[in-house]
């Protein structure tokens, strides 16, 4: 198939074009490279063996989107936004109109070239604060940021969209904690500014970058009073959407199935931050050095999730550890102490 990757150099969106590219797929990226570098790509080629095509600019743009339908396109992965929490609650203006514009832009341009499928990056913030882990997909949404807002409000456009469109098919892959990189070490996870994530933040401490680890609070109601997470390696992440493209593409032409419909993709196990930290530490040899800060404005205490509705119905599974992740991540930060250069 041929597929446009929105965002497709970022983070998760490069690991998921390696995957693409070596299921045999057709990528066309498009990324503004607000967060990510255009040496991402020869990276991913030097993997994957073919580099991905690319059209540069910001998804909002109506010329951008013509020029990466330019031929028959059979489906999108939007990956393409603003992610971090805190930033978010600082910035909820910048947070709504990039998120939602670029994906109502985005509907427009499928429309206009005919594309019927897409993939959309969602995220467990949807859950908000009611929820009771493990969360399934029939819990209650909600949120308790803008970021995690924006994620419900596009998930209900995204839900509309194909009740007004019969032939509109959309999978919303609700992310939890994306990790480690891939095992070659050529990609992997390279933050503009302070990292926003937790291990991001443990590797550049880790390479000298910082001095220390930072844990937003430790006077939560779990196991040791840190936040309570499910970290799933961004590898078995990314094979997800391979996963979720071959459900629809299977679905293709039946009413008897869901034209929305959202998965979990995670491992159904919480990690803390103190026990990520300590894996961290394993993977490296040595204690990393952390102190204990106030909480941070929109965290939930704990949030992991029951993935077995994508295990039954997208036959995929989180199979990497989280010692694994760890062991990644360190190769990544070690061949790249850095992060990217401005190119190879």
């Amino acid at each position: 198939m041929r597929i446009v990757v929105t965002g497709g150099a970022g983070y998760i969106g490069s690991h998921t074009v390696v995957e693409l590219i070596e299921a045999g797929h057709d990528v066309v990226v498009i990324d503004n490279f607000g967060n990510a570098k255009p040496a991402v790509l020869d990276r991913i080629a030097s993997i994957a063996g073919a580099r991905p095509s690319l059209v540069p600019g910001d998804v909002r743009e109506a010329d951008v989107l013509d020029a990466a339908f330019d031929q028959p396109v059979d489906a999108v992965i939007h990956f393409a936004g603003l992610k971090a929490v805190g930033e978010s609650v600082e910035q909820p203006l910048n947070y709504y109109e990039n998120n939602l514009d670029s994906t109502l832009a985005l509907l427009r341009g499928m429309a206009r070239h005919g594309v019927h499928q897409l993939v959309f990056s969602s995220s467990a913030t949807v859950y908000g604060p009611d929820g009771t882990p493990p969360l399934r997909e029939d819990a209650p949404t909600g949120a308790t940021n803008p970021y995690g807002w924006t994620k419900v409000m596009i998930e209900q456009i995204l839900a509309d969209a194909t009740a007004a469109d019969a032939a509109l098919q959309v999978a919303a892959l609700r992310y939890f904690n994306p990790v480690g990189a891939h095992p070659s070490g050529l990609i992997g996870e390279d933050p503009a500014g302070i990292p926003n994530n937790l291990a991001p933040y443990l590797a550049q401490v880790a390479i000298g970058r910082r001095d220390e680890v930072l844990v937003f609070g430790d006077d939560y109601d779990t196991p040791d009073g840190t936040g309570v997470r499910d970290y799933i390696h961004v590898v078995d992440l990314a094979r997800g959407h391979l996963a979720a493209l071959q459900e629809l593409a299977a679905r293709a032409g039946n009413p008897d199935r869901p034209r929305f419909d959202p998965w979990n993709l995670g491992t159904g196990q919480g990690t803390s931050v103190l026990q990520l930290i300590a894996a961290f530490s394993a993977a490296i040899g040595r204690e990393l050095p952390y102190r204990v800060v106030g909480r941070r404005a929109g965290d939930l205490a704990t949030s992991y999730c029951d993935p077995s509705k994508a295990n039954r119905e997208l036959g995929w599974k989180a199979e990497r550890s989280i010692a694994q992740a760890c062991a990644d991540a360190w190769n990544w930060q070690q061949r790249n102490p850095t992060g990217y250069p401005d190119a190879d």
